[in-house]
């Protein structure tokens, strides 16, 4: 496609391919349109987790094949590990081609360090408890298979759609005091280290932030995810850009409805 967007940076984090939650046929055809110089995986692109021989459907199959094919058409693939990808940190530092497998990313974007990481590394339930960790992935996977049969009622009864775990995480306190913490624990440490912007995902929470303390300041940036959110980080003209997939512009370029421009 001689039309494809060029972004210099897209970072996308959270789509668990192998899960009945992941919206592949979305993000496939958002890959359809663009061609950055720089495509950064941000953790649990495939969920290894809760892999299953019984379930990798052809949509799922065909966002591996999107990334290929931009790889070998000259835009740079960095994998960066997650926590249900875990399995591929024994590969960590392998570079085949254009594509690279590694834990954290560092870059220099127009004179700004910018960290790279997905941020499980900071979630303690994980790192102390993973088998409950796991067991909670396989929960959330069936409560996404129940949502969108409600999904298909509600809107044959001209009803809007309803998010069950929207719901839930917006009902337990404990949930938004993670989110709160994750975030500055890992703005405070960016700060600490000198990097202007810190690009994480894990916690399925697309924002753009301004985060301070008393050594200074950082841009917190979160890619969210393409189970509910179907978001994705974009960098181009010194900006970063937070959008959101949108169903209503199936054929329209960029496929996107952008939410929130924050210069540099």
């Amino acid at each position: 496609m001689s039309n494809k967007r060029k972004p210099e940076i897209v970072v996308i984090s959270d789509v668990h391919l192998g899960t009945f939650g992941a919206h592949a046929a979305e993000l496939s055809e958002y890959l359809e349109t663009i061609q950055p110089k720089k495509l950064v995986l941000n953790g649990d692109i495939i969920d290894i987790w809760q892999f299953r021989k019984s379930y990798f459907p052809k949509p799922h199959l065909e966002v591996i094949k999107k990334i290929i094919d931009l790889s070998t058409n000259g835009t740079e693939v960095i994998y960066i590990t997650g926590n249900h990808d875990e399995f591929l940190r024994k590969f960590s530092d392998t570079q085949i081609g254009d594509l690279r497998i590694t834990d954290k990313l560092v870059l220099e974007l127009d004179g700004k360090k910018a960290w790279f990481f997905h941020g499980d590394v900071f979630d303690v339930g994980i790192q102390k408890a993973k088998w409950i960790a796991k067991l909670g992935g396989w929960g959330y996977d069936l409560l996404i298979l129940v949502n969108r049969f409600l999904n298909k009622i509600l809107v044959r009864l001209g009803k809007k759609k309803y998010s069950l775990s929207k719901k839930i995480k917006d009902n337990v306190k404990s949930a938004g005091r993670f989110i709160t913490n994750f975030e500055k624990t890992v703005s405070d440490l960016a700060i600490e280290n000198g990097y202007k912007y810190v690009i994480c995902g894990h916690i399925h929470q697309p924002k753009i932030i301004r985060k301070t303390n008393k050594k200074g300041t950082c841009l917190y940036l979160n890619s969210g995810d393409w189970v509910e959110n179907l978001s994705v980080l974009e960098y181009e003209d010194k900006k970063w850009n937070l959008a959101y997939f949108s169903e209503t512009k199936k054929v329209q370029k960029p496929l996107l409805a952008a939410i929130t421009v924050i210069k540099k």
